[in-house]
């Protein structure tokens, strides 16, 4: 990996687009630092000590902000509202017929079309999610200012909410002049910066004899190993072979090569995992907007799906598998496929062309994506195993899914370098 980025380096134009991606980290995580007026940072960092002990989706969300929360930033919100936000536009882009059409008619202009509509949604989710955490904050202690009155409170929500737009805004600059997609360099940043303060929370259990040594040598064994698993799992692929019919043109003969299809068994990487670890905050979300909620029902969900727990486990396992299913679909198309195949005189040796190569090429993908998704769920199942059997390693589980996250984002980073490279016939990195 690190002589992918020192290639890459050597080329000017990609050295801009590295320099680029670093400087809108870096004012990512400046605005991490920057605290939103009428806000105690230190009361903040002390009600969110609670929260990292406890290991609950407060937690969880200062982790992804980069610690943004405890800081009491302008960029607490982080990407969640877009997140959010993507994830309705992707469900609507499916279950609405006309919509599923454009896409289908016109690709670029769907996609304008999502991407305007995408942050639209981002922005009211972002006033909406910004006048939550104003709720939680305000029945805390000290945590607002007492003389902030009406004017305080809609400084506190716009900062909240304008913060959200410039991390969309950031992240998409980093897509248009940068490397790698720009939402995942920011969500990558966020959770590399929070990394020090889930090791030195271990370390202080470790010293406190609430987690015995030996389990935490384990439990570094563990991460190494989900490392190597993930990167496995990642570059894994089954390939389709494809062979193409000769064909005499004048006095040319064209085709009669032999090639293959690539079925990644982590087609969308850790989109599932991103996208499932939000739709388990919803009902926290909810709660935001409705304290009184708390002493009811659905309280008691909320309190069930706290991270850790063996319900929020047995939940994310199925929503990894279905968000890996659900986005497979949207991002590669059998039937597509297999057209292309039959115009090019392309076909898979035994099979019919048209109909008979889609379902085939649909049976391989639906099993590799099966056995990536169930892998994906295991690997971040298993920390909240080990949470569940010591109680002080609470932080441990997050710091699991985060973990796949960052080896996601790294491995797709890495191979956008190497494309781009290639796009330059660079074949330094193929030595």
């Amino acid at each position: 990996m690190f002589s992918v980025f020192k290639n890459a380096w050597k080329i000017q134009d990609l050295r801009k687009k590295l320099l680029f991606t670093a400087f809108i980290l870096l004012i990512f995580r400046l605005g991490c630092n920057i605290t939103v007026p009428f806000l105690d940072a230190e009361a903040m960092q002390s009600l969110f000590a609670g929260y990292t002990a406890e290991g609950n989706i407060f937690s969880y969300l200062n982790i992804m902000s980069g610690g943004a929360m405890d800081q009491a930033a302008i960029f607490s919100l982080s990407i969640s509202p877009y997140i959010n936000a993507s994830i309705i536009m992707q469900l609507l882009m499916v279950a609405i017929p006309p919509l599923e059409r454009k896409m289908k008619d016109d690709p670029e202009g769907g996609k304008k079309l999502m991407e305007r509509w995408t942050r639209y949604l981002t922005v009211i989710f972002s006033f909406l999610l910004g006048f939550g955490y104003y709720t939680i904050l305000k029945n805390a202690i000290d945590v607002v200012d007492a003389e902030a009155g009406v004017f305080g409170a809609l400084v506190i929500i716009f900062t909240f909410a304008v913060g959200a737009a410039i991390v969309m805004w950031l992240g998409e600059k980093i897509n248009e002049h940068g490397i790698g997609n720009g939402i995942s360099m920011i969500l990558f940043a966020g959770i590399v910066s929070s990394m020090p303060g889930t090791i030195n929370l271990l370390y202080n259990n470790i010293l406190a004899g609430a987690v015995h040594w030996i389990l935490a040598v384990v439990l570094v064994i563990i991460v190494i190993a989900m490392i190597g698993f993930v990167v496995f799992v990642t570059n894994g692929e089954r390939r389709i072979p494809v062979q193409y019919a000769k064909q005499v043109k004048g006095r040319k003969m064209y085709g009669g090569q032999n090639t293959n299809i690539p079925l990644k068994v982590n087609m969308v990487g850790v989109l599932p995992i991103i996208f499932a670890q939000s739709f388990v905050m919803l009902p926290a979300t909810i709660l935001n907007f409705f304290p009184k909620l708390q002493n009811t029902w659905f309280g008691s969900v909320v309190d069930a799906l706290s991270v850790g727990g063996w319900i929020y486990t047995v939940l994310m396992f199925l929503l990894i598998i279905f968000f890996s299913y659900f986005y497979t679909v949207i991002t590669f198309n059998p039937v597509e496929v297999a057209n292309n195949l039959k115009k090019n005189g392309g076909f898979i040796m035994g099979i019919r062309p048209g109909k008979p190569t889609a379902d085939f090429i649909t049976k391989s993908l639906n099993r590799v994506t099966l056995i990536g998704a169930i892998f994906l769920g295991l690997v971040s199942a298993l920390p909240n195993v080990v949470a569940m059997i010591n109680s002080n390693l609470s932080s441990v589980a997050i710091g699991g899914t985060t973990l796949l996250i960052v080896v996601g984002v790294a491995l797709e980073t890495v191979k956008t370098l190497e494309s781009q490279m290639l796009m330059r016939h660079y074949k330094g990195f193929l030595e």
